[in-house]
């Protein structure tokens, strides 16, 4: 492998010659060989850095006289080619580094400043003098992940929630008027419709939905500005403020300067409260789809009340087996993001004095959650909820099979008589009618004049 000197505070270092980084990537990439290959730093957050790098440059450009036209535009190009996706296999570090990812900020300098060289034709910008200008690894890896999970959250996460919830809504209705029995504790409850069912599992998409958007604003506050510690040092007041607004122009979604950096720099509080949002959300679409899949259960011998889409055989030895995969996927992503909300409370935590320094497990944990749950609504939606089909006669069979019909009769023979005439309608395997009427609580009209199920819902 050809390589090239490069050269850090630290002394000189052999850099690969077709990769534009330099020393400082090059020592972690030696220092650290863990999960190499697996687990890099996310693409999104290399994203946020650039699209942070050209927006510091555009608003040092205001400030410092030292950041010309030539270098801002140098660095703007550079970091749009890596937007473009023009520099790829030029960001090599993984998660697994210092936890204040500051060698993940240099890697992104490196590769800004190199290219940016390469555009100007000369040696124009230093890595930490000109792209890292009044910036710190310290605001920049807090403000890149605060850019990328509000980018994930706003651009990936509610639209395919969207997708999902106008299925539901859809299939209710669809399937208005279709009486069922309810079930609570697993067991026979008073009677619901099909889609006063599946309005329960809408509304609560909804309210994950609402959750989620509240707690945009606060992802959105950004520590870029706060430098080393958050005092500000070597950062131009108003700074923070041209960044952001940058920001938002470029990216489309409002960004503001977290208002004291001292919390921005040591705080993960936003970060924990969003993703506990993604947990909220996840554990819902664990409840539905195990719904679905109980629902669905059978083809014979379990509940069998809805039909959904036989996507792929279920066995390699049960011929004709289905099984409900799609429903399996969302609850093992549903799993997941439980997990890695555990990590992130326990990063989070981990603030001291004035810098936390698990951000980059952090970040990769909250981009993994927001990338599986964007994926498998999408899947659910498309391969699952869009093709469930009530199946009409088995609920109408369990609905009237079910003993807690009673509850329509018992404010007019009291609760405990109408307690005596389900036990005896199990006990002797009886219909509610003929129990009733054995026990001599109603006659046969009284009965029939009083039992409507379909005015229970």
């Amino acid at each position: 492998m050809k390589t090239r000197t490069e050269h850090d505070s630290m002394g000189e270092i052999q850099v690969p010659v077709d990769r534009y980084w330099g020393a400082q990537t090059q020592r972690s990439k030696q220092n650290f060989p863990i999960g190499v290959g697996h687990e890099t730093m996310p693409e999104e957050i290399i994203s946020a850095f650039a699209h942070l790098k050209s927006a510091t440059a555009q608003a040092n450009r205001a400030f410092k006289p030292k950041m010309t036209e030539e270098k801002e535009k140098a660095i703007v190009q550079a970091c749009n080619d890596i937007l473009n996706g023009k520099l790829e296999g030029n960001f090599p570090l993984v998660v697994w580094q210092t936890g204040s990812g500051t060698q993940t900020n240099m890697n992104v300098n490196e590769v800004v400043a190199n290219r940016g060289n390469e555009i100007a034709g000369t040696k124009l910008l230093h890595p930490n003098d000109d792209v890292n200008m009044s910036q710190s690894s310290n605001d920049t890896f807090p403000t890149a992940l605060h850019i990328a999970t509000t980018k994930l959250v706003v651009q990936k996460v509610l639209p395919s929630l969207d997708v999902l919830i106008a299925a539901f809504c859809k299939l209710e209705k669809e399937n208005e008027g279709i009486l069922k029995c309810g079930r609570t504790h697993l067991m026979d409850a008073t009677p619901v419709t099909f889609a006063q069912e599946i309005s329960g599992w809408r509304a609560s998409l909804e309210q994950d939905r609402k959750l989620i958007e509240n707690n945009v604003p606060q992802l959105a506050q950004l520590a870029i500005g706060g430098t080393a510690v958050g005092t500000g040092l070597n950062a131009p007041k108003g700074f923070d403020k041209a960044v952001s607004d940058i920001l938002t122009k470029d990216i489309g979604i409002q960004f503001t300067p977290a208002p004291n950096k001292f919390h921005a720099l040591t705080s993960h509080g936003e970060i924990t409260a969003m993703h506990g949002a993604l947990k909220a959300l996840a554990a819902d679409l664990m409840k539905i789809a195990n719904d679905i899949r109980w629902l669905a259960s059978g083809p014979r011998n379990g509940l069998g009340e809805i039909f959904i889409p036989a996507n792929e055989p279920g066995s390699s030895i049960m011929p004709g087996k289905v099984n409900p995969t799609q429903c399996e996927a969302v609850t093992m992503v549903a799993v997941q993001v439980m997990g890695n909300d555990t990590a992130i409370g326990i990063a989070a935590s981990q603030g001291n004095f004035e810098l936390n320094v698990y951000q980059p497990v952090t970040a990769y944990n909250f981009i993994q959650s927001a990338r599986l749950l964007s994926d498998v609504m999408l899947a659910f939606t498309e391969h699952c909820v869009s093709g469930i089909k009530p199946n009409k006669a088995k609920m109408d069979h369990d609905l009237h099979a079910s003993l807690m019909l009673v509850t329509a009769i018992s404010p007019i023979i009291g609760y405990e008589n109408a307690a005596k005439t389900a036990h005896l309608a199990l006990e002797e395997n009886l219909t509610l009618r003929q129990a009733c009427t054995k026990l001599g609580f109603m006659t046969p009209d009284e009965f029939d004049a009083a039992f409507k199920p379909e005015k229970m819902v």
